[in-house]
């Protein structure tokens, strides 16, 4: 495949698209983690695997890295879309299967039994069946359940049907519901795939360069280091980038793609302003802007005292008023400065999440460190004390909009992530935890360090999924209104379902506090909500 700059810089092949190719799967040790856990999940014993991750991680192209190295003797399944029915979803494993039916008279019992049949012929034969569903966070409870049934199928040792369900972060919470705890006790092995740290993206660049034939490097490494700062290394983003980017590059016949070139494929891919993560937020920048003011205001006070050294009085006071501003200035430096100490010790998101479950008055972590139940990944101890946890993607201030203890991933000066959990919030001041140390940060030095992802622990009310809508049980639509109206100090009403009154509410408290202006109950309004009034919680985006 060609575009307009493959024959320019000598590529045989659009090294960024962004369709999910093997060829071009670059095993992060992310992704390596998640295809070994989906290799275990296939063992023996079968059953239910879960893979998730926020949009363009990767999933997909995992996955597809797996279909290519099952061996011989598996036969698989794989459903794109599955918003589909019970009835549908079986007729659909049927037709990847090519397992025969009638169309018309065919009822979900007979689909059932035809599929049932048909893997006891592969199981006779030798043959493993695999199904793998993609986008799973979209499937109904119903059609989950009839997904659990169909691998009740079994042998001694092992189950006929193995499933891979691959999915955005909403699926682990989908799953989280009592009427589908079944499903949930089955699953083998679970994985959320992260996005790319900057020293992986730099990595990942230069590999699917490599792979289309490029034999010199096509983008400068600062151009990189802001590509990672825009894209907060999703695969997606970063192919989107990139592939304007070598595009603005040819068009201006450059040999090499700079950092002007990623701010203005920025502005006209993703709608971004990259310039505001360019110079101006480069940390030796910020240190000359400091060291600059410093030797103004002391050349100016010299000027000052020079002129006017008669007047002792005044001296002394601008003596005085020196100091004073050292002092603020050495205050101000203070907090806006994350010694390396405190960044090498707070490398594993474990002990992040070890804060975060403190804040729930949950001790995880073994006296070693570990976690307590090391088989576990935090997300799935948290399962275990109903809590979820909730990977952000966005905006800072919304995120301390939620009002929840929040762990950030952050970067040092090569690249390597680190993470501070943000446990309170005096003013514009934030008190972070790294590791077993915290410290008091202005909010807006954070924010500039910030590069877009999060992690949270939270407590939905029961039986919410995604969003309360006009499909809701009435008592969601009236736990809504019921702390909805505590935070807008007026009375509850007693409805049952949602109206344009309360979605109108819904606007104004969004507004208010911060959060994306959709009148509607999504997620993070739903948290927003359930962190009111929560003794449990420390409130980092408002008062308690």
């Amino acid at each position: 495949m060609y575009n307009g700059y493959t024959g320019y810089f000598g590529l045989n092949d659009i090294p960024f698209s962004i369709a999910p190719n093997p060829h071009y799967l670059f095993m992060s040790g992310r992704h390596q983690e998640a295809l070994a856990h989906l290799t275990y999940g296939l063992g023996d014993a079968g059953g239910f695997v879960l893979l998730t991750g926020e949009v363009g991680t990767g999933k997909t192209t995992v996955s597809k890295c797996l279909l290519e190295q099952l061996p011989d003797n598996t036969q698989a399944a794989f459903i794109l879309n599955p918003t589909l029915s019970a009835k549908e979803l079986l007729a659909t494993v049927c037709d990847e299967l090519s397992i025969d039916y009638n169309s018309q008279t065919a009822t979900l019992k007979n689909f059932t039994d035809i599929i049932l049949d048909h893997l006891l012929m592969n199981h006779q034969q030798g043959k493993n069946t695999l199904l793998i569903i993609d986008e799973a966070q979209h499937l109904q409870a119903e059609v989950l359940e009839q997904l659990r049934l169909l691998t009740n199928l079994e042998t001694h040792t092992k189950k006929l049907l193995q499933v891979i369900l691959i999915g955005q972060p909403e699926l682990q919470e989908l799953l989280k519901r009592r009427d589908l705890r079944q499903l949930a006790q089955r699953i083998t092995a679970r994985y959320h795939l992260l996005p790319l740290n900057q020293k992986e993206v730099s990595e990942y660049i230069k590999h699917r360069l490599s792979i289309a034939g490029c034999t010199k490097s096509l983008f400068k490494p600062s151009a990189i280091t802001l590509i990672h700062k825009i894209t907060g290394g999703v695969p997606r983003l970063v192919n989107l980038l990139c592939d304007r980017a070598l595009l603005g590059a040819y068009s201006q016949e450059k040999s090499q793609v700079d950092k002007a070139m990623v701010a203005q494929s920025a502005k006209e891919t993703l709608g971004l302003d990259a310039k505001t993560f360019s110079f101006w937020h480069k940390p030796i920048v910020r240190k000359l802007l400091v060291t600059a003011s410093m030797v103004v205001f002391a050349l100016t006070g010299f000027t000052v005292a020079k002129q006017q050294s008669e007047k002792i009085t005044q001296v002394q006071i601008a003596q005085q008023r020196s100091v004073e501003l050292n002092n603020e200035r050495a205050v101000k430096e203070q907090l806006n400065t994350i010694e390396n100490t405190l960044i090498n010790s707070s490398r594993n998101l474990d002990d992040a999440f070890s804060h975060l479950f403190a804040n729930w008055k949950i001790q995880a972590l073994n006296q070693k460190g570990s976690l307590a139940n090391n088989e576990n990944t935090p997300c799935e101890i948290a399962l275990n004390y109903e809590l979820q946890c909730y990977w952000y993607q966005g905006d800072f201030k919304r995120l301390l909009a939620l009002g929840y203890p929040a762990s950030l991933q952050l970067f040092d000066e090569n690249g390597d992530a680190y993470y501070a959990t943000i446990t309170k919030q005096q003013g514009d001041k934030l008190l972070l935890n790294f590791n077993k140390n915290s410290k008091w940060l202005d909010a807006a030095f954070i924010e500039q360090h910030y590069q877009g992802s999060a992690v949270l622990l939270w407590r939905s009310p029961d039986g919410f999924i995604d969003r309360v809508d006009e499909n809701s049980q009435t008592n969601l639509v009236q736990w809504l209104e019921g702390k909805l109206s505590v935070k807008q100090q007026r009375e509850a009403r007693n409805i049952e379902k949602i109206d344009p009154l309360l979605m109108n509410q819904l606007g104004q408290y969004q507004q208010e506090i911060g959060l994306n202006v959709n009148h509607l109950a999504d997620t993070e309004t739903v948290m927003a909500l359930a962190a009111t009034n929560t003794n449990e919680q420390v409130t980092v985006g408002g008062s308690n």
